[in-house]
């Protein structure tokens, strides 16, 4: 059995992240996610989008996307640990991760 390095981990954790970067829709998806009072119906929301995250059917919406497809999306930003999602009744609401994405940040600047 072969164990990883904590830099060969650091290194796998990195391209997760840069996989789920990849793709310019959940790019997008995250870049709203810093804002969401921004770029969301703040009005329609029933939870604080700032505190709990931003209902999927919002995202979906604003996509015009499969609500299927948008789900796949946004797992593949919680697995690479830049979003959190939240249940609130039957719906889920996603928000960014910060103190993740400042981790992730200062791992790349201490990897490149």
């Amino acid at each position: 059995m072969t164990t990883r390095t904590g830099s060969e981990a650091d290194v796998e954790q990195l391209l997760d992240v840069f996989k789920a970067l990849a793709n310019p829709v959940r790019l997008q998806v995250l870049q709203w996610l810093r804002e969401p009072e921004r770029h969301f119906p703040v009005e329609r929301a029933i939870a604080d989008p700032a505190e709990v995250g931003v209902c999927v059917s919002h995202i979906q919406e604003k996509l015009g996307l499969a609500q299927s497809t948008v789900s796949a999306y946004l797992a593949v930003l919680q697995r690479a640990g830049l979003v959190r999602a939240t249940r609130v009744g039957k719906w889920t609401h996603y928000r960014r991760d910060e103190a993740r994405i400042a981790e992730l940040v200062d791992l790349l600047g201490r990897t490149l």
